[in-house]
């Protein structure tokens, strides 16, 4: 089932309770605005900013479904689903991001999250999906569809991508995908506003992390997982 999809959600005579993570407060508070428009479908009951907040709040609120984002101070939106389920494993989570990339949306489906759209998602889509997810479907985002796909069909090894980037900080990470993007050493130092001597190190780390040799072989690595 895709976001884009009209199937009504099951009738349901109390309002979905959901949580809101994301370490925007300018976000969150968007979000909250558009969802109190259809107060009588779904109603915010916390927020998080950092894994440490958001598995305080989901663990004492226990709400229908979490709305998460990916990229969080803590650990990230996988870290969330892997210590609330330690202890709640029946909460949902849906995860919501600006990144379409092939490493997070793996990531965090791997860890137990039911569905992933991205923040261009229609506020009538979110709550299409979040109900969806709150009764155990899984919905996806067209194109983010294709993704999960292939990691079940083979085309991606997923324990890899895990594994290999688990490795990586989130500034070699970004070094990374830039890196493989064609960027020069002088053009990411300038797009990350670090010098090129902490580029160098950035590289020479991932090159090492990652058992490779050279440029070439991280822009091949990067392209096979769809990480550019």
């Amino acid at each position: 089932m895709t976001a884009n999809e009209t199937e009504a959600t099951p009738h349901r005579d109390r309002p979905w309770r959901i949580v809101l993570v994301d370490d925007h407060a300018i976000f969150r508070a968007g979000v909250r605005h558009e969802l109190s428009k259809a107060s009588d479908r779904v109603t915010v009951v916390g927020e998080g900013e950092d894994v440490a907040t958001s598995v305080t709040v989901i663990a004492a609120t226990l709400p229908d479904v979490v709305l998460l984002d990916v990229h969080l101070p803590g650990g990230g939106g996988a870290e969330v689903i892997k210590q609330v389920h330690v202890s709640h494993p029946q909460v949902r989570f849906l995860a919501l991001s600006v990144s379409d990339a092939a490493e997070d949306v793996i990531g965090v489906i791997r860890a137990g999250a039911r569905g992933y759209v991205t923040k261009s998602i229609a506020t009538p889509e979110l709550i299409e999906a979040i109900g969806r997810v709150a009764t155990d479907d899984a919905v996806f985002s067209p194109r983010l569809a294709g993704f999960v796909l292939d990691a079940f069909s083979g085309s991606i090894d997923v324990a890899s991508i895990d594994e290999d980037l688990d490795r990586l900080s989130q500034r070699e990470r970004e070094v990374l995908k830039l890196i493989a993007r064609g960027y020069s050493y002088k053009e990411i130092a300038r797009e990350l506003f670090i010098s090129i001597k902490t580029v160098e190190t950035h590289v020479s780390n991932v090159l090492r992390k990652l058992q490779l040799s050279n440029r070439y072989q991280l822009t091949k690595w990067a392209t096979d997982r769809r990480l550019v």
